[in-house]
C-alpha cells in the first residue's frame, strides 16, 4: 500500500506542477512568467529530495523533463498548450507502467488474491487502457477547448472515468469472489456429506 500511495503521490506532485503553471499563467497571461514557475518548481523539487538524502527516481527525472521540454516548447511557440499536452506524456508512461501483468494484485487483499488474482491482472490491463485513452482525449481536449474549459472538462473527466472504473472493477471483483468462495465451500462439505 505504501509503494501505491507512493505512485500516487507522484501523479499529484505532476499534476500540482501543472496546476501552479496554469494558475500563473491565469493570472499573469505571461508564458513566460508561468514557464519560469515550471521550472523553478520542477528543479526545486529535484533539490529539496536531494537536500534530505533521497534517491532522485526515474519518474521524477522524467517529471523534471518534460516540465522542461513543456516550458521551453511553450516559451518558443509562444503557446500554454505545451503543458496542457505534458499531462498526455504522463498519462502514457503511467499506461505503459501498468501493461505489466499483475502489477495490481500487489495492492488487492488477501481475499481477493485467494479467489479473484486473475481478474486482478485483467483489469490492470483495463486501467493501462484507461491511461491510454486518457492521453488521446487530454491531446484532443488541450488542442479544441480554451484553457478554462480544459480545466473543468479534464478535471471532470479524470474523476469521473477513475471512480466509475475502480466501481466497476470493486462490484465485479467482488460479485466473482463471492461465487467463487460460494463453490470452495461447497465442494469442500460435499464429501462430508457423501460419508454420511
Amino acid at each position: 500500500m505504501k509503494s501505491l500511495f507512493r505512485s500516487a503521490g507522484f501523479l499529484v506532485l505532476d499534476m500540482a506542477s501543472t496546476l501552479i503553471y496554469l494558475a500563473v499563467f491565469s493570472l499573469t497571461k505571461s508564458i513566460p512568467i508561468a514557464a519560469a514557475v515550471g521550472l523553478a518548481m520542477g528543479v526545486g523539487e529535484m533539490v529539496w529530495e536531494r537536500s534530505r538524502g533521497k534517491k532522485i527516481e526515474a519518474l521524477q527525472w522524467l517529471s523534471l523533463a518534460l516540465v522542461v521540454v513543456a516550458s521551453v516548447g511553450a516559451l518558443i511557440t509562444n503557446d500554454f498548450r505545451f503543458i496542457l499536452i505534458k499531462g498526455s506524456v504522463v498519462y502514457a508512461v503511467v499506461g505503459a507502467v501498468m501493461l505489466k501483468p499483475g502489477w495490481m494484485n500487489r495492492y488487492l487483499p488477501d481475499e481477493a488474491l485467494e479467489y479473484v488474482p486473475d481478474l486482478g491482472v485483467g483489469f490492470g490491463f483495463v486501467w493501462a487502457g484507461l491511461m491510454f485513452v486518457s492521453a488521446a482525449v487530454n491531446v484532443v481536449a488541450a488542442l479544441t477547448l480554451s484553457l478554462t474549459a480544459w480545466v473543468a472538462f479534464m478535471s471532470a473527466y479524470a474523476l469521473a472515468t477513475k471512480l466509475a472504473l475502480f466501481a466497476i472493477q470493486y462490484a465485479t471483483m467482488r460479485f466473482v469472489g463471492r461465487r467463487r468462495y460460494a463453490r470452495r465451500v461447497a465442494g469442500a462439505a460435499l464429501p462430508d456429506a457423501v460419508a454420511a
